[in-house]
């Protein structure tokens, strides 16, 4: 990452964090009163291919300590109503602001893998693992709503792992690694300006 990236993603991440504090507070408050502790999600996630971190998240599912892998339609049960609110509008990822913060991700990257995949596809991951995490990139814009649609479809755990193994790791990280070769701060302002206008768009049901 260089300076110029690091020094865009912390005044950005703190003029996010101070703009949206009171939604944060409402949002931890919603899930306190309607869900319980905790309200915060946590999970490994590998910012290099031998680094991992703590990914933060509002939590949207019921606790399961047996929980791992990716979701998928074999979770989708455990998805609590506010879960499902936070989900659509993408509000359990504003947490992650705490890990731009902490120099963990950026604002604009590959996302964040498991460590599962990262030992399954060493090869692809040394590549895409270059640049740091983001919350949004290329692969967020062009591949998520496919990969939630793919996803949606399993009815357990091992076919979830197998769809996203199979059909969306190397569909991504060829759009990871195209953003590596094209990585600059003009495209990253594009990729957010592309992210913000896709959030603010009616989804279509």
């Amino acid at each position: 990452m260089t300076p110029q990236k690091r020094l865009f993603d912390l005044a950005l991440a703190l003029v996010a964090g101070l703009l949206l504090l009171p939604l944060i507070v409402l949002v931890t408050c919603v899930i306190l009163l309607r869900d319980g502790r905790p309200v915060f999600y946590l999970s490994e996630r590998m910012r290099a291919p031998d680094t991992a971190f703590r990914l933060v998240k509002f939590r949207t599912m019921t606790t399961d300590r047996a929980d791992s892998g990716v979701s998928g339609g074999d979770k989708s049960a455990r998805i609590t109503r506010t879960g499902r609110i936070l989900r659509r509008s993408r509000l359990d990822e504003v947490p992650q602001l705490w890990n731009i913060l902490a120099g963990d991700m950026s604002f604009v990257g590959p996302r964040p893998p498991l460590r599962r995949y990262v030992d399954r596809f060493p090869a692809l991951y040394s590549g895409v693992l270059r640049n740091r995490p983001g919350i949004t990139g290329l692969a967020t814009l062009h591949f998520h709503a496919h990969e939630e649609r793919l996803l949606s479809a399993c009815t357990t755990p091992k076919e979830t792992d197998a769809v996203y193994a199979r059909r969306c790791v190397p569909r991504k990280a060829r759009l990871d690694l195209l953003y590596a070769r094209e990585a600059n701060l003009c495209l990253d302002v594009k990729i957010l300006v592309q992210t913000g206008r896709r959030l603010l768009r009616p989804r279509r049901r």
